[in-house]
């Protein structure tokens, strides 16, 4: 029986980064001496086990045949004759088809059977063998390993079965919970706009997403717009979400927020009126589709609804700025609508030359919040009682009480700003 360390552990570490988890494969094993030796079985579908002490994951070496349309339509085949090479020729890319002795310290040679790291020295994303069709999760993957090694490029011959594997309908059996699952670790890499640029390329975009996919060749106002092309903004504001280290809520709704723009009619382009409305919608359908957590779909739902609004907010009057603060639910979840406002400032500078102008509404807003949240609506409550008023009344003299004081709010930012 022999260990190796294989996979990301061994990419990363030739790559200079720093290695947070350790994969190990185990050749000449099986199941009965894993458990001899103490190891817990883990893996329902694949033989994969815990070590005892360390509790990371030890799978023994194993080949895959398709059996079936899909990421799960596959038969495992684990024997101790299985070799390292026959084990890493199943993996995805060549510069996760590596591996290493369980004491490498990064500068001893390593198993490299297919051209890893000559792969990873060129900064090329690349199938390992023809097997990569038989999976379509992986199209997810190597699009998502493109945002996270931005640099890289796809092998002409790796790009070509992905458009082969996306034309055969392999993407089309994929299920929405391995989707999201795949985009949402997509979307908290650095550069996030080159997954979604490499899926578009193979054509998945598309397939999975089309809301999004149809965005591209939209124009916009060139004068808001210097970009023009609304796919283009859309992932300017996506990679600014990165620069700014937004949370994947936001980051999601950064995605979500300008869907309806992809269904303006030809006749009044490159406006878009009433495009706010269309984004919700379109993008209700994307979520319950995918199945998107709550926390991603609400915001995205806010931030489509109210962007508008939200850039348009400083200067108008102190009982629209309460109006904006309760249909966003702020006094409930003020959290949430702080998140709003940052998609909302990566939406004002995702555009073309505009990347580091102030977006002076996010800290107005948060001012103005600050002061409508400090009405006492116990204090309110106590004095309607006293003259007797009850339910929608009691609710309309918390309203003028919170307009009362984002009007002082305003008022004195602006005697401030006079001197």
């Amino acid at each position: 029986m022999k260990t190796y360390m294989v996979g990301g552990a061994v990419r990363d570490r030739l790559l200079g980064l720093p290695v947070n988890d350790h994969d190990w494969v185990v050749v000449g094993s099986t199941p009965e001496a894993m458990l001899a030796q103490g190891f817990v079985p883990v893996g329902k579908d694949f033989p994969v086990f815990l070590h005892p002490r360390t509790h990371e994951e030890y799978a023994l070496a194993r080949t895959e045949r398709k059996s079936g349309r899909g990421y799960r339509g596959f038969s495992i085949a684990t024997s101790p004759d299985v070799t390292l090479e026959q084990d890493l020729a199943r993996r995805d890319l060549t510069i996760n088809a590596m591996a290493a002795p369980v004491d490498w310290n990064g500068s001893e040679p390593v198993t490299d059977p297919y051209g890893g790291q000559a792969d990873l020295q060129a900064r090329v994303l690349r199938h390992v063998t023809d097997a990569f069709r038989e999976d379509p999760v992986r199209i997810l993957r190597l699009a998502r390993f493109a945002a996270r090694f931005h640099d890289f490029s796809v092998a002409p011959e790796t790009l070509a079965l992905m458009r082969q594997m996306v034309a055969d309908g392999e993407v089309d059996a994929l299920v929405p919970e391995r989707v999201w699952q795949e985009l949402a670790r997509g979307l908290m890499e650095a550069r996030p706009s080159r997954m979604f640029e490499v899926l578009r390329d193979c054509g998945a975009l598309a397939r999975l997403l089309p809301e999004l996919d149809r965005l591209w060749g939209v124009p916009q106002r060139a004068d808001y717009h210097p970009e023009v092309d609304t796919g283009i903004h859309v992932m300017m504001v996506l990679d600014r979400a990165a620069q700014l280290e937004a949370p994947l809520p936001v980051r999601w709704a950064c995605l979500a927020h300008d869907l309806g723009k992809g269904t303006t009619p030809a006749d009044v382009l490159p406006r878009h009126i009433g495009h706010e409305e269309r984004s919700v919608d379109l993008a209700r359908q994307l979520q319950q589709r995918l199945r998107v957590p709550s926390d991603c779909a609400e915001l995205a739902l806010m931030v489509a609804a109210e962007h508008g609004n939200i850039h348009r907010s400083p200067g108008i009057a102190a009982a629209a700025v309460v109006r904006l603060l309760e249909r966003c639910d702020v006094f409930r979840k003020p959290e949430r609508f702080a998140q709003a406002l940052l998609a909302c400032q990566c939406d004002a500078q995702g555009r073309l030359g505009l990347e580091d102008k102030p977006y002076p509404q996010r800290a107005q807003l948060l001012r103005l919040l600050a002061a409508a949240q400090a009405v006492s609506t116990k204090e309110v409550a106590e004095r309607a009682a006293r003259t007797g008023r009850k339910g929608a009344e009691i609710g309309a003299m918390v309203h003028e009480a919170r307009c009362q004081a984002v009007a002082q709010m305003v008022a004195a930012d602006a005697a401030a700003a006079n001197g």
